[in-house]
């Protein structure tokens, strides 16, 4: 069974840059037609997806986030990264990476594997 683990800091400042990066082992990020993405939830509110890297290294952004998000790989450690710059109060949320055969979904059975997700706030 894959599992992914996420790690990164649990508290950014407002205007820095979060950083995360997710840990897939028992599995492999260049599998043909995962995508393996990252989604959060803020508190009292339903699943975004941010983006998705895919088993190519083509990547895709949500319209609404395309400025600030970037995803990146490192096949040789089997990571890939998360990056949001100009962060606000308002990208307090539980960060998740998970993967699976669709791009952008945002329900949990849409994806096959998750991390167990990492609580990020955002705060001065």
């Amino acid at each position: 069974q894959v599992q992914l683990q996420e790690s990164g800091p649990g508290l950014v400042k407002p205007s820095q840059t979060l950083s995360l990066t997710c840990t897939v082992s028992d599995g492999s990020i260049t599998t043909s037609y995962f995508y393996w993405s990252w989604i959060r939830q803020p508190p009292g509110k339903g699943l975004e997806w941010m983006g998705a890297i895919a088993y190519s290294g083509s990547t895709y952004y949500s319209p609404s986030l395309k400025s600030r998000i970037s995803i990146s790989r490192d096949t040789s450690k089997n990571q890939f990264t998360l990056q949001l710059s100009s962060v606000t109060p308002e990208d307090t949320a539980v960060y998740y990476c998970a993967t699976g055969t669709v791009v952008a979904g945002t329900t949990w059975d849409e994806y096959i594997y998750w991390g167990q997700g990492t609580q990020v706030t955002v705060s001065s």
